[in-house]
């Protein structure tokens, strides 16, 4: 369920994805990782349409009051999470099955939306203020696309995620989830914190909150940027060559 804003919540409350980790992992699973996925990917086809509809009831709602109906919200924070746990999943964070459902608080992938009041104006312009970090988005996940198999093959041989590459993916699961929540009008914060979190910046509350990123991690994160600019370049001379 979506959480109220409290007020102990200082300025723009921020989404959080929260895991421990990175753990031991199956390795028939992560062999078979993409066929497992599947049919959530199938029954989320049709949630997703759903959640379109409410989004778009959801804009009308927020651009007159400030806010979405509780409802609307509820849904969509269901909708997000369960997107976010199956990229989890399906990124290789996690060997646990997802569940088939907008609710699962046992589920070891969480995360945290408190939507509140909006910006009406930014309501209104919303789609064009997501550009910037569509773009941002589509290269970081482009990026870590190209090195997909090869992450595959490392998780495979050694049966868990190494450290730095589990931060590394946490910080871009994580800002998918910041997107996904100012997309959806569950936050009013523009998504941010793909370099992880400053050293002491709160309490530990899992592994991935804060999110603090060594310096491999860090790297990682660079080197899914760059891998996915040349990934875009790649794809658009071919275009312009067809």
């Amino acid at each position: 369920m979506a959480q109220p804003l409290t007020p102990e919540a200082h300025g723009e409350w921020l989404p959080q994805y929260d895991l421990e980790g990175p753990a031991e992992q199956s390795r028939a699973t992560v062999f078979f990782r993409v066929l497992l996925a599947i049919p959530h990917f199938i029954v989320l086809i049709f949630v997703a349409i759903a959640a379109n509809l409410a989004l778009i009831a959801g804009w009308f709602a927020a651009l007159f009051t400030g806010r979405l109906p509780q409802g609307i919200a509820d849904f969509l924070t269901g909708y997000l999470a369960w997107s976010t746990r199956l990229n989890s999943y399906v990124y290789l964070m996690i060997d646990d099955y997802p569940p088939f459902s907008l609710e699962a608080h046992a589920y070891p992938v969480r995360i945290e939306v408190r939507p509140g009041e909006l910006n009406r104006l930014a309501v209104l312009f919303r789609i064009f203020l997501m550009i910037p970090a569509v773009i941002v988005l589509n290269v970081v996940a482009s990026g870590w696309a190209f090195a997909g198999f090869v992450i595959w093959l490392v998780v495979l041989v050694k049966g868990r995620m190494p450290q730095a590459l589990f931060e590394a993916t946490a910080a871009v699961l994580r800002y998918t989830t910041r997107f996904g929540a100012y997309g959806m009008m569950l936050s009013s914060a523009y998504p941010k914190g793909l370099f992880g979190d400053e050293e002491g910046s709160g309490p530990r509350v899992t592994s991935t909150r804060p999110l603090v990123l060594g310096p491999p991690a860090r790297n990682l994160v660079i080197l899914f940027i760059v891998l996915g600019v040349l990934s875009t370049i790649y794809d658009n001379y071919s275009r312009f060559q067809g």
